[in-house]
């Protein structure tokens, strides 16, 4: 089976192989895609499509090799089954990563060429903008396959859906709040927001609105700059992250983050950000977060505004309903924390049973003729 180790590298035990990894989480398919002559290298995994075509963002990453690729387009695209479970959308999970550098080795033939190998699904993955993708990466990508969503505005689209992604953070963000003191005031409260790309960025604005006190890192420096002289929020040191004085610890960039190192440095109340897969080891580390004290709000329920605004980007545009789905993430967090509390058990796996529950009774109702 696939584990992440505290540093969050991927381990294997147990189970060998590309097919025994897929079986580790169920998964229904995995694209290799491989174009010498554009320097494409890139995985699409689909993880589960009872209920509807899988949709999920593509990650452009410097892996330090394909086997840590493979884990995480594996654990990113079951937390799209799961996201949009829980979010009520028509939609599977799927996810796609391309392996180089995005500041330097983008360009139109290596994404035209993914939109072909995404054409070849017909259908049964959508792609849209994660890490290191932004919305001119998926025009190129739209003029091979029509399976693409968040889209510049002029081309029909919604336009990038960060800011949808960090409003429903910032929601269930002040959920938790409410949850641990009482009311979903963020005035004062301080925040360590780790990373500082297009949906941390949106993030930091709502924080410094409400009157929140922000710490924020990142491994580009004129991003972090940037921020600074615009909000006069404080900087750090990457690592030194995990030892500033907080209240809520916002993961806003890769996974893994939350581990037996720095569970052992956090000094916060609440975990709430718009990382994914936050827990190195979710069964490990979403037990100790609870056996903490700490409040964790599931990445995939806080995180789902992105997929909610481009669900609504596929079956016709709505921002202002898009923005009210995403708003009701405040709601949906509540729930998994009663259940949680209700049933004694960690806050993840409220949120994974939840979601199963509905996958499981949609396969129910899609058996019948």
């Amino acid at each position: 089976m696939i584990n992440v180790n505290q540093n969050g590298a991927s381990v294997q035990t147990g189970t060998s192989g590309v097919i025994g990894q897929m079986a580790t989480y169920d998964h229904e398919q995995i694209l290799f895609c491989q174009d010498q002559a554009t320097g494409l290298k890139a995985i699409v995994a689909i993880h589960n499509t009872t209920l509807g075509p899988s949709l999920g963002g593509t990650r452009m990453w410097q892996y330090a090799t394909e086997a840590e690729a493979l884990t995480d387009v594996l654990r990113l695209s079951r937390g799209m089954t799961y996201k949009s479970s829980l979010a009520g959308l028509n939609l599977g999970g799927g996810k796609a990563v391309i392996i180089g550098d995005s500041r330097t080795q983008k360009n139109e033939a290596l994404f035209r060429r993914f939109g072909k190998f995404i054409n070849s699904l017909g259908g049964k993955y959508i792609t849209a903008e994660d890490v290191g993708i932004g919305t001119r990466d998926m025009e190129w990508v739209r003029m091979e396959t029509k399976h693409v969503a968040g889209l510049p505005e002029y081309l029909g689209g919604s336009g990038d859906p960060s800011p949808v992604t960090a409003y429903g953070v910032y929601m269930g963000m002040k959920a938790a709040a409410n949850q641990r003191w009482g009311n979903d005031s963020l005035v004062g409260k301080k925040v360590a927001v780790q990373g500082v790309g297009n949906v941390g960025q949106y993030l930091i604005e709502h924080l410094v609105k409400e009157g929140a006190h922000v710490t924020i890192t990142d491994i580009f420096q004129d991003r972090v700059q940037a921020l600074v002289a615009k909000h006069g929020v404080t900087a750090v040191a990457p690592e030194a992250i995990y030892d500033v004085d907080m209240d809520i610890y916002a993961p806003c960039a890769l996974g893994a983050t939350v581990n037996d190192d720095t569970l052992n440095r956090l000094k916060c109340s609440i975990i709430a950000g718009a990382a994914n897969n936050q827990l190195a080891n979710e069964q490990v580390h979403g037990q100790a977060v609870m056996d903490r004290g700490i409040l964790y709000a599931p990445d995939y329920l806080v995180n789902a505004g992105g997929i909610i605004n481009c669900y609504w980007e596929v079956i016709g545009y709505n921002r202002d309903a898009a923005m009210r789905q995403a708003q009701d993430i405040y709601n949906t967090t509540l729930t998994i924390f009663k259940k949680s509390i209700d049933e004694s058990m960690p806050t993840y796996l409220a949120a994974n049973r939840m979601a199963e529950s509905r996958i499981e009774a949609m396969a129910k109702v899609k058996s019948t003729f």
